[in-house]
């Protein structure tokens, strides 16, 4: 076979001092042939499908979302995709857990005379749920504010430098410093992260206080955990995975922090001011908390789909490409306009969508790529990303031999796709098969036009990332047809009307040409990947390799 991508020494030189040395794509005619045959009306029948009424929203656990397995897994079969899950079948079991606080939960807080603070729950504090201890207690616990909970002293931050918390009940507020740049701020404030540091250094728990006025979480739907093959909670946002140590989880109003950094002696204003200069301000607190509370449990079958192209080279088919998307979404909720079937056409069926027709891309080559080829389609992406969780904890082939995933989530193909955002690209080397894709293509690639929206942790690809996996998720970019290039403007009217509501349905507006492009886009990223003999790494010195690419 032709080589799949070729250097003209032309492209090579710097056009500009902004310019950057770009390789030009040349993609063999029968893989163009089998890319061209990427039809949008099938597009527009998987998300049809997937998104139908029947399958009531598609929640974990259900029998729509049985109905979305049994779908995918038809199609996969249809497409001659060998099975990758367990036990020879194209399934992996995941159990999740949805743990539920028993009435009587308790909350005290004395300062340091002894005086108790009035608290109310639901309006001053809430207590979560614990996944892995059904019931959990502090008695007379110190309280410690350590500002942001992050530890990271390779970007010269740390909460916990030369603060104490050892059999204390560690205070924090959710952001990180300014100086952090976007994507590195957004992994600091995952919350698995933060009650790692704090149980690591003996912390009985973590109080998260909110920052302005507003309510507090409500936990009275459950928090939802993934749990390990050994029956241990293997991945949760509520708990210190892996810890032998009880300890809890709870939230404070911004009034409740505001009284217990008064009784410290601490102005609040100056102690944000400085932690978001990127200057620790941790501190003792002058106060104490006893709380109590117990849990009951619901666990829950879902699964995980996978299959797989096997590589047409001995030694690198022993080693995998992921195309990723979640299956699940968030079922039947309160109604809105008369309608309480969240379809998630948008969210994910479209992405379930691009991946079904990236695998069939596949299928029609004779020779396959020289590495091979997994698609995997998640549950419990709408819970905390917990099927990701569990597939990149126990994956079904060897975890070291994963080098890549290009995630598919919510590609948003409501116009025509000009350009695209490579959430994550700019930490590895899969930057450079995104620009070469993108060339070819006549896509312009760019930055993040909402940095804010913390997309790159909030979609299953971060889970291979903290799994040491260099991965991607390529979400559209600003540029539209008529040049006022403010598609990012137009997609959050879309959104504030649609995601997540039961008008995300195949009725919405779709361009399913766009779906095309993008299939098209995705399926050259993961090509160039599995035909490269050099697997791709995390840049030097990338906060993302350095914390994670020993893993």
């Amino acid at each position: 076979m032709k080589s799949f991508f070729q250097i003209s020494a032309l492209t090579c030189l710097l056009l500009s001092s902004a310019a950057q040395a770009q390789a030009t794509l040349t993609v063999p005619a029968p893989v163009k042939q089998a890319m061209d045959q990427v039809q949008p009306e099938a597009i527009k029948a998987h998300i049809a499908y997937l998104a139908d009424d029947r399958l009531q929203g598609r929640q974990a656990g259900t029998p729509g979302y049985q109905m979305a397995v049994d779908y995918v897994v038809k199609q996969l079969k249809s497409m001659g995709v060998q099975p990758a899950g367990e036990g020879g079948t194209y399934i992996q079991k995941v159990k999740l857990r949805r743990a539920f606080l028993s009435p009587g939960a308790t909350f005290a807080a004395r300062d340091a005379q002894g005086a108790t603070l009035p608290l109310v729950a639901g309006q001053d504090y809430v207590v979560y749920p614990n996944p892995e201890w059904r019931a959990i207690a502090v008695d007379d616990s110190p309280l410690a504010f350590a500002g942001f909970g992050i530890s990271a002293p390779e970007l010269g931050y740390d909460d916990f430098a030369g603060l104490n918390v050892k059999g204390k009940m560690v205070v924090i507020v959710r952001g990180a410093p300014r100086t952090f740049a976007s994507t590195v701020a957004a992994a600091s404030q995952d919350m698995s992260g933060i009650l790692q540091a704090a149980v690591k250094r003996g912390a009985l728990g973590v109080v998260v206080a909110s920052t302005h006025a507003g309510a507090l979480p409500d936990v009275k739907r459950g928090t939802y955990s993934v749990l390990g093959p050994n029956g241990k909670v293997a991945a949760s946002r509520t708990v210190a995975v892996g810890s032998n140590q009880m300890h809890m989880y709870a939230a404070i109003s911004a009034a409740t922090l505001q009284r217990l950094m008064q009784n410290a002696g601490l102005d609040t204003a100056q102690v944000f001011a400085s932690i978001r200069r990127g200057k620790p301000a941790s501190a003792p607190l002058k106060a104490s908390v006893s709380a109590s509370a117990q849990s009951t449990y619901q666990d829950i079958e879902s699964y995980n789909v996978v299959g797989k192209f096997t590589g047409s080279n001995a030694k690198l088919r022993n080693e995998y490409v992921v195309h990723s998307a979640h299956l699940d979404h968030i079922g039947i909720t309160a109604p809105v306009k008369g309608d309480s079937i969240n379809n998630g056409a948008h969210d994910n069926a479209s992405g379930v969508a691009c991946v079904l027709e990236i695998a069939k891309v596949y299928s029609k080559l004779k020779e396959k790529p020289k590495r091979s080829m997994l698609f995997v389609f998640m549950t419990g992406e709408e819970l905390g990303l917990l099927g990701s969780a569990a597939f990149t904890a126990n994956p079904t082939v060897p975890k070291a031999s994963i080098v890549a995933d290009v995630n598919m989530d919510m590609p948003t193909i409501i116009a025509p796709l000009l350009s695209v955002v490579a959430l994550g690209g700019q930490h590895s080397t899969l930057l450079e098969p995104v620009k070469r894709a993108t060339a070819y293509l006549g896509i312009a690639l760019e930055q993040d036009p909402e940095p804010e929206q913390n997309r790159f942790i909030r979609s299953d690809q971060y889970n291979f990332v903290t799994a040491g996996i260099p991965a991607l998720h390529i979400k559209y970019g600003n540029k539209t047809a008529d040049g006022r290039n403010n598609l990012s403007e137009e997609v959050q009217k879309w959104r504030a009307v649609t995601y997540h509501k039961p008008q995300d349905d195949i009725n919405g507006i779709f361009d399913f040409e766009a779906g095309k492009k993008y299939v098209q886009l995705c399926f050259l990223i993961g090509y160039q990947v599995a035909q490269n003999p050099v697997r791709p790494t995390w840049n030097k010195g990338d906060f993302f390799g350095q914390r994670y690419g020993s893993r």
